[in-house]
């Protein structure tokens, strides 16, 4: 870091990374034990928001609880979008910093934006999965909500197979931008020079997870597509 002396603070990168990694568990574990009272309000009878929604759609009422795999890849999914959400706490402070650095002691910094556009870039990658799994992507409801339920659910089942082609893409393709990455060291081009690799591994574990989000939902459409198909009325 001695090319960056007289540039006032300058953040390591080797804690960049770390706190990464570690605060979001630090906050999850504060956030499990602060829900304990939630979850106490919630059994008095507050309803949650998953009630709400089964009362406006009964597709999610009918949803297929799904086994062992499906639940297990719905809870990494879930867990992995909580990890990445409150990376945006570090945003944030990272903006408030930059502020008061700048206005206030007239000593910009070089390497509050890049941290945080590399911050809020890997976790628009990361919680792909688990806008999957919570019905958050953007869709085209013209024709879709004029459809049976079984209906609905058939059209999900037919139209996975272009979401398939599109992850298995992302995720060739992601694989083959962190390899060059990796192997040839790279970093940013900006003055903090951060090492540019782990942001191409983000892609590559973001294709993967919301890949297996798809798998998921795929799964849980076909076997409520066939009970629905062994009910007599829907």
């Amino acid at each position: 870091m001695s090319d960056l002396e007289g540039f006032g603070f300058v953040l390591p990168h080797w804690f960049y990374w770390g706190w990464l990694a570690v605060m979001p568990l630090i906050l999850m574990a504060l956030d499990r034990w602060t829900g304990k009272g939630r979850d106490a309000e919630q059994e008095i009878g507050h309803p949650v928001m998953g009630e709400l929604q089964a009362e406006d759609d009964p597709l999610i009422a009918l949803q297929f609880e799904g086994n062992w795999f499906t639940r297990a890849i719905d809870w990494i999914s879930d867990k992995s979008g909580l990890f990445v959400a409150f990376w945006t706490v570090n945003a944030v402070c990272f903006y408030f910093f930059e502020v008061v650095m700048r206005y206030l002691f007239n000593m910009p910094t070089i390497w509050v934006h890049e941290a945080s556009f590399l911050l809020l870039g890997m976790q628009y990658l990361l919680a792909g999965a688990f806008a999957l799994l919570h019905g958050a992507h953007v869709r085209v409801d013209v024709l879709y909500n004029l459809l049976p339920v079984r209906g609905r659910v058939g059209m999900d089942i037919f139209t996975s197979m272009f979401f398939f082609i599109f992850a298995l893409a992302l995720l060739i393709t992601s694989w083959t931008f962190f390899v060059n990455s990796y192997s040839m060291h790279e970093t940013t081009v900006e003055t903090w020079g951060i090492q540019y690799w782990p942001v191409k591994g983000m892609m590559v574990l973001g294709s993967v997870l919301i890949l297996l989000a798809g798998l998921s939902k795929l799964i849980k459409d076909i076997v409520l597509f066939v009970r629905l198909g062994q009910e007599p009325t829907v």
